[in-house]
């Protein structure tokens, strides 16, 4: 009975993205996106004798959390063919001319046929699954084939599925795992409380990892540090307009500091509206074209995507967006990892990294905008408090990294990728 209300309900979410697609922009790239998808497949797949390893995102925070790893395993594995998919738009749409691949597809709706036809072309010899997101035909069809499949940086919160009492079809999706690495021991006894245990490790976040390799290899982004003077800086990272609204009274008033303000979404309309918040503002591309001409300017506004995780280095302060909204912050370790005290918004419990940066001093969180005057102006003023918690951050980040290591070595030690 779960398969069958299952199998409906893709085939619903499959006509409903269709019907959206005819107003919503997200939904068109989808459609689009896997309209010539089986050409794509064959094209591309169709006679490849290398191994592959295949690593699926279901959006671009998956794919950076997986991305070290992957990295890794093509130096280790110089051989193995890289394959990697998204689900979602926004993973796909930014990283689809991403060179540490060879071949990025988006996932095919999950029906049964779908996913046959999808392992058949890309024959994988290892799955890496990130965090989460899981189809039963995928996962079922890759268990037929024998081929391992390892869940990374997985968290299972109480309030999931695979604990309730509809919750069986899920269940039966963790035993097609080879191994899951789970973020946190409350997700290991989560697990063992439903039967899992014996496939089970706790092994930290991936992120770690990569944001630590990220800040090692950083490299200055043009203009950002003529703009950001002496001054101390603010840079908000991934907002919404709820963040935005928050923000504004602040840095309009506040004209003696420099703010960075790189937006989730970058679309013309949310850039327009975030320039009507924020009166003295200018676009990075514009400022970059004759900055002399803009020097009057203490707002940036980032019309790109692809330069927060080097931007958080020229921050005195950062503020994380996403913690107004419903889906809750966004990634705190870029920021923290530089040494800089992180400030996000309320909601922030389903990410264990923002709980541990709140627990070591290396962040705080507010609930509306005083609170987070209130906080940018002790941070600012108190210099023994803005060193501890800075200090803080970087230690809490850098205690955390290995999970990558920790999966190469099962790898490894469990030879997947050699006969």
């Amino acid at each position: 009975m779960f398969l069958l209300i299952y199998n409906i309900a893709i085939r619903l979410y499959g006509v409903a993205v269709r019907i959206a697609s005819w107003w919503n922009p997200k939904a068109k790239l989808l459609v689009d996106g896997r309209a010539d998808l089986d050409e794509k497949l064959y094209s591309e797949m169709n006679g490849n004798t290398r191994p592959v390893i295949w690593m699926h995102c279901a959006s671009l925070g998956e794919f950076e959390q997986g991305r070290y790893l992957l990295e890794n395993l093509r130096i280790t594995y110089p051989d193995c063919c890289i394959v990697i998919s998204f689900f979602s738009p926004s993973g796909y749409e930014i990283m689809k001319n991403y060179s540490g691949a060879d071949h990025i597809f988006y996932l095919p709706l999950p029906t049964k046929e779908n996913s046959r036809k999808f392992i058949e072309l890309v024959n994988p010899k290892l799955v890496l699954w990130i965090k989460y997101e899981y189809w039963y035909h995928f996962l079922s069809e890759l268990n037929k084939r024998n081929v391992p499949v390892l869940l990374i940086s997985a968290i299972f919160l109480r309030e999931y599925v695979f604990f309730r009492w509809y919750g069986p079809l899920y269940k039966k999706m963790l035993m097609f795992f080879r191994w899951i690495f789970v973020q946190n021991p409350e997700s290991e006894k989560r697990l063992k409380s439903i039967g899992f245990g014996k496939n089970v490790s706790v092994n930290g976040d991936t992120r770690f990892d990569r944001v630590v390799d990220i800040a090692s290899n950083f490299t200055e982004l043009p203009g950002i540090a003529e703009f950001c003077g002496d001054h101390k800086t603010i840079v908000a990272g991934s907002t919404w307009e709820a963040d935005e609204e928050e923000l504004d009274h602040f840095a309009n008033l506040h004209t003696e500091n420099r703010f960075i303000i790189a937006p989730h979404e970058v679309d013309e309309q949310h850039l327009k509206d975030i320039e009507k918040l924020f009166r003295n503002s200018i676009r990075y591309s514009v400022y970059i074209r004759s900055p002399d001409q803009h020097a009057g300017k203490h707002i940036m506004l980032i019309d790109n995507i692809g330069m927060l995780s080097r931007l958080y280095k020229y921050a005195t302060v950062v503020y994380v967006g996403g913690g107004f909204g419903d889906d809750g912050i966004h990634n705190v370790l870029e920021a923290a990892v530089y040494g800089r005290p992180v400030i996000f918004g309320p909601v922030f419990n389903r990410f264990s990294e923002a709980i541990g940066l709140l627990e070591e001093g290396g962040a705080f969180t507010v609930d509306n905008a005083l609170e987070l005057e209130s906080k940018l102006n002790e941070l600012l003023e108190n210099p023994k408090l803005y060193q501890e918690s800075g200090a803080a951050a970087k230690k809490y980040v850098n205690d955390n990294t290995g999970a990558t290591g920790n999966i190469m070595r099962f790898i490894q030690e469990n030879r997947l990728l050699t006969n």
